[in-house]
């Protein structure tokens, strides 16, 4: 486990922000991330007939689509020992391979922190 009060203070940023998506919306997971400007993307699980994303696909969707070109961190906070698959592939696709994601439980405490590759 890391120390939430080790983080630097941005990745902190976007571990709270992630598990206020999450506690806001009542969804299983809440994810940030952050693009090269600094700007964050939070977001919570998507859940339609038509349409299933992780909370962590979804904020890199909205970065996409408020026009980031690439990633610095991302967080999810889950229930989940670490990231999916699915996840890290998503966060690579814009970020790299050596993007981090950190990966909270729903306390906010962070489990562990990976790299999208």
């Amino acid at each position: 486990m890391t120390d939430s009060n080790a983080l630097d203070p941005e990745d902190r940023k976007i571990v709270t922000l992630a598990r206020s998506a999450r506690a806001r919306n009542g969804v299983p997971e809440g994810a940030a991330v952050r693009d090269e400007t600094g700007r964050t993307y939070v977001a919570g699980t998507v859940t339609l007939d038509s349409l299933k994303l992780s909370a962590l696909q979804t904020a890199v969707a909205m970065a996409v689509a408020s026009g980031a070109t690439s990633l610095e961190a991302a967080a999810v906070v889950t229930e989940a020992e670490t990231a999916t698959e699915q996840d890290r592939a998503a966060v690579r696709d814009l970020g790299g391979t050596q993007t981090p994601v950190l990966v909270a439980g729903p306390d906010g405490t962070v489990r562990t922190t990976v790299t999208a590759g």
